[in-house]
């Protein structure tokens, strides 16, 4: 029974492949749609998307070109090729502005270009292009059902640039670039005023700061260990409870103790 059952198996893929075979070398344009469709629904994507591609220029401007090109857009978005998904549903969604699936189009070209954004290591110019296609999609279908979810991956991708951004900050901390270091968190807050890196930005700022002031020369320490004390005293008022609470007051203790021997020698 079970070799029975194997057999008509075989013979059943045999006969699918052959068909399929058979439609990629047709002529019949209706057929290579027709079962396109079938394999497309079978979630046979890529041979799909072979015939899909034989007919697209046969039905621009026909009636049935509206579906064509939408199930064409989804191939590739299902086949994960995202840079042409978004290309093919863009072209869809400017082709053809008043269909129903429009709206889907549109959101799906702005997620083909979220799904090519990098790690955060990486250059992100692609997070970027794909933060300005969503928000885009979110101007023009505000009240989309889409609407959560591309908000939602909106916030994923500028977490991605306040990571990057973050961590090249970091690095000026890490090879004593002290300056850059202060100049870059500056920045940082500025670009990212509600990051959920906020707290770590101003504590490695003052970090910076600090061993800025710590190791600079007698003429320009009284004036950098004032600055450094000033931003200790404004992340205290920020974040009360912070986890690097220990850290900050042995900081601005140490700060406070070094300060003193200016003001003695100003009262000589």
């Amino acid at each position: 029974m079970k070799k029975f059952i194997y057999i008509l198996l075989l013979l059943v893929t045999l006969s699918s492949c052959s068909e399929y075979q058979k439609a990629l070398k047709s002529e019949d344009i209706a057929t290579k749609f027709k079962l396109g469709e079938d394999l497309y629904n079978e979630g046979k994507f890529e041979k799909a998307n072979k015939l899909f591609a034989q007919i697209v220029p046969n039905y621009r401007g026909k009636p049935q070109a509206e579906k064509l090109m939408y199930l064409y857009s989804q191939s590739f978005y299902k086949m994960k090729d995202y840079y042409v998904a978004g290309y093919q549903f863009e072209r869809f969604a400017s082709s053809y502005p008043k269909s129903e699936k429009a709206e889907e189009a549109s959101f799906l070209a702005a997620k083909s270009s979220y799904m090519l954004s990098p790690v955060y290591s990486k250059d992100q110019k692609e997070t970027s292009q794909a933060i300005e296609k969503l928000q885009e999609f979110i101007n023009v279908y505000p009240e989309s059902e889409y609407l959560p979810e591309a908000n939602k991956l909106i916030k994923e991708l500028v977490y991605k640039l306040e990571k990057k951004a973050f961590e090249i900050a970091k690095q000026y901390d890490k090879i004593s670039d002290y300056e850059a270091s202060i100049k870059s968190f500056d920045n940082f807050v500025f670009d990212f005023p509600g990051s959920t890196f906020r707290e770590d930005a101003l504590f490695y700022k003052l970090d910076a700061s600090f061993k800025l002031a710590i190791n600079s020369v007698k003429y320009k320490q009284e004036t950098r260990l004032k600055n450094a004390k000033s931003v200790a005293e404004t992340f205290n008022k920020s974040y009360a409870d912070s986890k690097y609470k220990e850290q900050v007051n042995d900081m601005l203790e140490k700060i406070e103790e070094q300060l003193k021997n200016y003001s003695t020698k100003a009262n000589i």
